[in-house]
């Protein structure tokens, strides 16, 4: 079955994101208590006789009155990054959006391929930068885009620069940037309240824990909890970014597959995707937040991060895609009806 309009990989993308909206306020109200508690252990902040059991104490009603104003500022968040996503992306990236007159062959190249499929045509952006990659965003039909780098643009050449736009199509079609957007605002969310908070410890809530621990009497056994509370609120924190972290794993590196596979389907043209891929590899860099590069056509780490990569490395893509080519190509039908139907995410 051709990769382009798999409707198993659109649904399952549809359930992640679901279970990633559902997940966050779970791992943020846990992430809430672990810094509490980490403040209560720095600050001597103790609640009861019980020397360990009162930081715990103190942190669960701390959280109890503070809960409603983690999740208000939460769906906040989520309403400016709904709204401005793209914004914030563009700012991070440098990437300004282009029209017909501006990059003509670019354009005329992405709108042949819409048309031949009947998918609604995304803007487009350029970045300018001589590192060759390129990505899609959007969260429904009137919000999505195609950006690529100009070094992407200068180095190949039309069928490959076409077969790359294909590629990000595909993504298009398939729900991954719905997927890979919501991603990337549940994971910003846990960097800046987590950089928040650990700055507020750092100028705030040290300096005051000595004098709060002599306040109450600076015992053995306080000192002793405190320590206990605040290496729980480590391990707390730590699993709560680890969590956070495992959505890294929900980004299937089956994507990259599939989008390649579709960028063949679309332009009956496998050596191109090919040959782009070969001219990529090892000219991917560009500078963006690590959410961000999640998004790129390639994103390469090194040989330890590699093991968190949601992206496959380049030659195994290149060994699928001959394998792929080597078969029947067949005609997207799904993906014509999905694009002009109502039930895709193109609708």
């Amino acid at each position: 079955m051709g990769a382009y309009g798999l409707q198993t990989h659109i649904w399952s993308n549809n359930w992640k994101t679901v279970l990633l909206m559902a997940g966050f306020p779970v791992l943020l109200i846990l992430l809430t208590y672990g810094l509490f508690l980490l403040f209560a252990g720095f600050s001597g902040m103790s609640v009861g006789p019980d020397p360990v059991a009162g930081y715990f104490i103190w942190a669960g009603q701390a959280l109890a009155q503070a809960w409603p104003f983690a999740i208000a500022g939460a769906l906040l968040w989520f309403g400016i990054a709904y709204a401005f996503y793209q914004n914030i992306i563009d700012a991070a990236t440098g990437a300004k959006k282009v029209d017909r007159k501006q990059e003509p062959k670019l354009y005329n190249l992405l709108e042949n391929l819409c048309i031949s499929r009947g998918i609604t045509m995304p803007d487009l952006r350029i970045i300018e930068s001589d590192g060759m990659n390129a990505f899609a965003t959007g969260l429904h039909k009137k919000q999505y885009s195609i950006t690529v780098t100009r070094g992407l643009m200068n180095q190949l050449n039309d069928e490959e620069l076409e077969a790359v736009l294909a590629h990000e199509l595909t993504h298009i079609r398939n729900a991954d940037v719905r997927l890979l957007v919501i991603a990337v605002i549940f994971v910003g969310i846990f960097s800046f309240v987590g950089e928040v908070a650990f700055r507020g410890l750092r100028f705030g809530g040290m300096s005051g824990g000595s004098s709060s621990r002599r306040s109450s009497g600076g015992s053995r056994d306080s000192d002793g909890g405190a320590a206990i509370a605040i290496i729980v609120a480590l391990v707390i924190i730590a699993i709560a970014y680890a969590l956070a972290i495992v959505i890294r794993f929900a980004l299937s590196r089956r994507r990259e597959y599939l989008a390649d596979a579709g960028a063949v389907e679309l332009t009956k043209n496998p050596d191109a995707m090919i040959s782009a891929l070969q001219k990529i590899s090892g000219n991917a860099h560009v500078e963006a937040p690590s959410e961000v590069r999640e998004m790129f056509i390639e994103n390469p780490h090194s040989d330890f991060a590699s093991i968190f990569a949601t992206h496959p490395p380049i030659a195994k893509r290149i060994e699928a895609l001959a394998k792929f080519a080597g078969g029947r190509v067949e005609q997207p039908t799904v993906a014509v009806g999905t694009a002009r139907g109502k039930t895709g995410p193109w609708g």
